[in-house]
């Protein structure tokens, strides 16, 4: 791997956590409780950026035809469905506790693959859905004070993402570039999610919010929504540039420097039993041998 390439992945790490801990900081510490308004905000700004940015020639987006864009009307549902669950399991279980539930839905996106084309397995790969289920189910287990909701959300984002996960590899058209498919995307989830904003009470409710004029929430939005623009960025570069073997890795490596650095950080007041410690080393574990089992078939 080229100098190059290691900074675009160093890049993508540092958006990565940011994004993150933004997004925790607004939900959690600020306890801003409206992920219509919050996410809604986000796509809104995405969009925006997006379409600056196509402007400015930094970015290519061509032109998106109609059937283009209702091809991919399925994938943006199950978009909004990933962000809102995640805004709000993110809001109520600690950084660490959300990813070893959010790797699950490699084991979602994995089992609906192998029905659905009847594929045999390796050992490997089935060790490796065992820790990971084991491990996310062990967390539940021994951290109860964070369910049912936590726990509900959180299952409800692993199904979203793994869904989407299916819906891009069997889907997948040349009509549509990953910048364009996140264009569309980032259209359908502002346009619904202010919809619902409206209709759910949020906005009124948002309107209400004891630190709606705080520095520290707007500062906090603003740095959720650029940072998330970023890391969709970086991501999409990462995956252009690298393998999916290698993108893996450092997908990988990202959530375990989230993690740790959560845990290190005094804002977020993050205390794990040894138990659970192992618990989320095993999850990892299971996460690493599940990328790279494929070449012990």
């Amino acid at each position: 791997m080229n100098v190059a390439r290691v900074i675009l992945a160093l890049v993508f790490c540092t958006f990565f956590t940011a994004s993150y801990f933004t997004n925790k900081y607004v939900l959690s510490i600020l306890m801003f409780t409206f992920p219509t308004i919050f996410q809604g905000w986000q796509t809104s700004t995405g969009a925006l950026l997006l379409l600056v940015t196509w402007k400015l020639g930094l970015v290519e987006i061509n032109g998106l035809s109609r059937s283009a864009a209702f091809s991919q009307l399925p994938g943006s549902f199950l978009f909004i469905g990933n962000i809102y669950a995640g805004s709000k399991a993110l809001s109520l279980l600690p950084i660490p506790f959300f990813f070893v539930l959010q790797n699950v839905s490699e084991v979602f996106a994995f089992l609906i693959v192998t029905v659905t084309h009847r594929e045999k397995p390796p050992w490997m790969k089935l060790l490796s859905v065992c820790m990971l289920l084991g491990s996310a189910a062990s967390v539940m287990v021994y951290n109860p004070r964070f369910g049912p909701s936590g726990y509900t959300w959180a299952s409800i984002h692993l199904f979203c993402v793994g869904a989407y996960k299916v819906f891009q590899k069997n889907t997948k058209t040349s009509l549509l570039s990953d910048l364009e498919e996140q264009f569309i995307n980032y259209v359908t989830s502002s346009l619904l999610l202010a919809s619902l904003a409206y209709s759910t009470g949020d906005l009124s409710g948002a309107l209400d919010f004891p630190l709606l004029t705080s520095y520290s929430f707007h500062t906090g939005c603003l740095g959720s929504a650029i940072f998330s623009f970023c890391l969709m960025l970086a991501t999409v570069k990462l995956k252009g540039s690298l393998s999916p073997e290698h993108c893996g890795v450092w997908f990988f490596l990202a959530k375990i420097l989230a993690s740790g650095l959560s845990l290190l950080l005094s804002t977020f007041n993050t205390v794990l039993s040894p138990v659970t410690q192992c618990c989320i080393i095993l999850n990892y574990a299971g996460e690493a041998l599940f990328a790279y089992s494929d070449r012990f078939k």
